[in-house]
């Protein structure tokens, strides 16, 4: 995270965008980035997406991490923790069509938060493939429910058929990421403050001692 000089505004913030495999996360990435749907990927590493973009009228350099499907166990796991170490917020992604998807995303959250070693960490749920209710497998209400639970906001969209869904998705989540910039901020203000309070009465005990003597 980076303060921009004097306004400590965030200048650019890593997303991270997990879930298992063919539930849609590189045609998302592309969509946000490109605004154009490319259906058909196969690619068996992670990828990096550069871009800036204007959220609530302030622009923003973005990385985004599109990871493989690792499963949350295991010696891949350490990749994994190490692509959730870098990430400023996250999108889990499941497909509504895929039940297993929807439940790697509890998973996955917890692990975000014990790496992270906090919670409150931005993070937004995406559910999708919506356009597909002849193959739905997980239900609206199941999507919110779980969201709530783990105090995530909530998308149910089809990366075919809306950029715009897909836009309002990572915007949600880049407000987040730069409201939890601002609290960092708000902390080590208060933290240095109070040092500086510290140092201040130091010196005045120092300094009653020294008279009484």
């Amino acid at each position: 995270m980076t303060d921009c000089g004097a306004s400590r505004r965030m200048a650019r913030a890593k997303l991270v965008v997990l879930g298992r495999d063919n539930c849609g996360k590189t045609a998302l990435c592309v969509r946000f980035i490109t605004k154009r749907f490319i259906g058909e990927y196969d690619h068996k590493k992670e990828v990096t997406y550069r871009c800036r973009k204007t959220v609530d009228k302030e622009a923003i350099d973005l990385e985004i991490l599109d990871t493989v499907n690792k499963e949350c166990m295991g010696p891949a796991a350490t990749s994994l923790e190490s692509s959730i170490k870098w990430g400023d917020g996250f999108l889990i992604m499941y497909s509504v069509t895929d039940r297993s998807s929807f439940e790697a995303v509890s998973r996955l959250k917890r692990l975000i938060d014990h790496v992270k070693q906090t919670l409150g960490i931005p993070t937004v749920i995406v559910a999708n493939k919506s356009d597909m209710e002849n193959g739905r497998a997980v239900r609206t209400e199941e999507g919110q429910a779980l969201a709530r639970d783990l105090r995530c906001s909530f998308f149910e969209l089809s990366v075919a058929e809306s950029a715009s869904a897909v836009e309002a998705a990572f915007g949600q989540l880049i407000r987040e990421v730069r409201l939890e910039f601002q609290r960092h901020l708000l902390a080590m203000d208060k933290r240095s403050r109070m040092l500086q309070m510290r140092h201040v009465l130091k010196n005045k005990l120092t300094r009653s001692k020294t008279m009484q003597w």
